[in-house]
Formats: structure tokens, sequence, C-alpha cells
């Protein structure tokens, strides 16, 4: 079975299908599936869809659920780029999977941050209580060195940006901190005490970025970036696609449409 989603194997079959009846409307504009997951990065690739039309770029936005599948589907051929990662986390992946995948530009910066929907300020949640981290090493560890910034915990000397569990050395408030999937945080907020959860699945889940209790400081590796396989990075429509995306038009929207939430990254 194809890892793309069922829509996105219909937009396929309907390029297909154009190109066969009208050949000279597919020489003038090139289909580019570029996979997001749900929030900003989708709703600003749709701003940057009119913009890439006009650089005859067809923009094909695939939404996916989850942090796996876009890199799965992008190295398959089945997306030409994808925007969803930062640099830790496409670095992880092709070292763990063997990827043929390359940063080409940056996009945004999505500061992490904690919430809750039991209390309102870190200072109220108590000694044991359950915390949730993602489970995938680049944002479960993002997490632990939040927590470790503000003075919550203490990691080992010389974990990098990818601390474990097992690096905790100091956790004076005796915290029970679990690991789930990074799609399901928003969900456990009813089970749990708080939750780490990135940006993108906050706003996907209508939770307002700057409730978060805890919020890391828009620092290190942490923007955003599109990624194509390494034989692409270098052809005509990777260049035509980031200078729409860099564009003063997309600035101006990402600081208006996310108050400083989103941070423009280039």
């Amino acid at each position: 079975m194809s890892i793309i989603t069922r829509r996105a194997a219909l937009f396929a079959s309907a390029a297909i299908a154009l190109t066969l009846a009208a050949p000279a409307f597919a020489q003038q504009n090139q289909v580019v599936r570029i996979g997001a997951s749900p929030g900003p990065h989708a709703e600003i690739l749709e701003k940057v869809k009119p913009l890439a039309a006009k650089k005859g770029l067809d923009l094909k936005i695939v939404e996916f659920s989850d942090y796996v599948v876009p890199n799965q589907a992008l190295d398959a051929g089945e997306l030409e780029a994808n925007s969803f990662q930062n640099q830790p986390y496409l670095d992880n992946q092709v070292k763990d999977r063997g990827y043929k995948l390359v940063s080409v530009g940056l996009t945004v910066n999505f500061p992490l941050g904690i919430y809750s929907s039991k209390y309102k300020n870190w200072s109220e949640v108590p000694d044991g209580a359950t915390i949730a981290i993602q489970n995938d090493p680049t944002n479960g560890g993002r997490s632990l060195l939040l927590l470790q910034d503000k003075g919550i915990i203490k990691l080992k000397d010389g974990v990098g940006f990818k601390p474990t569990v097992a690096d905790i050395t100091a956790n004076p408030k005796k915290l029970k901190i679990v690991e789930i999937d990074a799609a399901q945080t928003p969900r456990s907020l009813s089970d749990v005490a708080a939750a780490a959860i990135n940006t993108n699945y906050a706003v996907d889940a209508k939770i307002e970025p700057t409730s978060a209790i805890l919020r890391e400081d828009p620092k290190g590796p942490y923007v955003n970036l599109i990624a194509v396989r390494e034989a692409d990075k270098d052809k005509a429509w990777v260049k035509s696609l980031l200078e729409v995306y860099h564009s003063p038009e997309i600035k101006a929207f990402v600081a208006e449409r996310f108050k400083g939430s989103v941070l423009a990254g280039w």
C-alpha cells in the first residue's frame, strides 16, 4: 500500500489525467507535492500556493498527522518536498533510516510549550505530577531541555540536543515523565498534569500557544525547514519555491496571523 494519503493519490491521478489530455498545460505548470503537518505549516503553504503558481509551480499540499510518514513519502518519491521538521529531527531520521534527504531552506520557528488543562501556572503543578513529553528522540529531548532551562530538572553534561529520560540526574519535584506520540500530546491533557506540545499540534487542537505554562525561548537549531531528496536540491523548482516562501508577503502573513507564536526563521 502506498505511504501517501488517499487524498494525495487522487491529486496525483488527476495530474496524470491532465497531462494526457493537455500536454501543453502540464508543461507550463510543474506539480510539486509538498507534505506538511496540519496547522501553521499547512496554512502558510496555502498562502504560498498562489504565489508559487505565478512561477509555474502547481503546489499540491498533502497533510500528514504524524512526524514519521512525511519523510517516508518524500524518500519514496511520493512527494517532491516536505515542510514540518527542524534540522535535528531530519538529521536523526537520515541517520536512523538512511534517507537521502537534505534541507534546502529555513521556514518558521515554533517555540515549544508545556500546557495544562488543570493548572494556570507551573507553580501550581504538584510534586509527583505526571508530565507527558514526545516519544521521539528530537522532540522528547527538546522538551527535557526546556524543563532543564526552567530549572525543573537537571540532565547529564554533554547530552546534546537529544537527551532521554534516562539522562535526568535531578528531579526535585519527583515528576513522572511519560513518553507518547507527539500527535497525541494534546489529547493527553485530560490524563496528565501537563504535556509538552509542539505548536503545530497545539494550534490544530485549538490550544492557544500563548497559554503555555512554560515556553521555550526562541533559540538553538529548532527553526523548521523545507526538505527535498538530495538529487533534487539544485533543481530550478526548488529555487522558485524558496523564493516565494521567503518573500515579504509570506513574512508579513506569518507576523500578522500568528502574533509571535510562530516566527519567521529566514
